[in-house]
């Protein structure tokens, strides 16, 4: 394999680089983490829902302000906020409609398996379409959102790189909806429901998706397809690392 200029820009740099931004750090992985923790123990511990709600958007809400006074990005703090408020709202709806304190609790974690379906099925499409998502990081690099799809090696990388993110969703999706189904229809105690969800979404939030990022990384380790300035990849003259990466695919 032939090793490229530091000065080089390849795609799997690029698609480093962008998964990098993404996942947040360390930092960006506990501020989501926590404001579950805290609605899971509190809920658990008092039974109260309100309360339970209270204390994950004061766990946001701090995070949010130490965030805001060392001018950093409240992105993550941001989304934690909107996924609590996303699920109280979901909790309501289970109020009115006469559910008990546990089926509001369940009703709260219900959002992040419809989320967790959608995106799953979002991925999933775009890579049998061939327009994989994880293409779109790539053109957002090189200037043009569609000219990575003219080269049919880079298409093939991006394709396993979105079912990367796809397999994440479908584990989730298929542990944690039969645990919301029996807590729902008492098929499981409620109580253990609620806590095995809590459970869940902690264990197969981040780490899990470390370890498919994990995972991309090494695949990204493998090749250096290049990005071109003046097109796609496709119009340069391949290298020794993409020839091998076509006949691999």
């Amino acid at each position: 394999m032939t090793s490229t200029t530091p000065t080089t820009a390849t795609v799997e740099a690029v698609v480093r680089k962008q998964l990098s931004i993404a996942l947040g750090g360390r930092r960006g992985m506990l501020e989501a983490a926590v404001p579950t923790i805290m609605f899971t123990v509190t809920f658990l511990t008092t039974k109260d829902l309100r309360t339970a709600l209270y204390v994950s958007v004061g766990a946001a809400l701090i995070a949010l302000v130490l965030r805001i006074v060392q001018r950093s990005s409240v992105q993550f703090v941001v989304n934690a906020l909107v996924g609590i408020a996303i699920g109280a709202l979901f909790a309501l709806r289970a109020a009115r409609a006469g559910g008990d304190a546990n089926d509001q609790a369940l009703a709260y974690f219900l959002p992040g398996l419809l989320y967790n379906a959608g995106y799953a099925v979002v991925l999933g499409l775009s890579n049998l379409v061939r327009w994989p998502l994880v293409g779109f990081m790539v053109g957002s690099v090189m200037g043009d959102p569609t000219a990575w799809h003219k080269d049919r090696q880079i298409v093939k990388l991006c394709q396993r790189l979105t079912w990367c993110l796809v397999i994440p969703c479908l584990l989730r999706v298929m542990v944690q909806v039969p645990i919301y189904v029996a807590g729902r229809q008492k098929a499981m105690d409620p109580d253990a429901a609620v806590a095995a969800l809590g459970v869940a979404k902690l264990a197969m939030g981040w780490p899990l998706q470390l370890a498919s990022l994990a995972f991309m990384v090494w695949l990204l380790a493998r090749d250096a397809t290049p990005v071109s300035e003046s097109g796609p990849a496709g119009e340069q003259e391949p290298t020794r690392t993409d020839r091998g990466l076509a006949e691999e695919a």
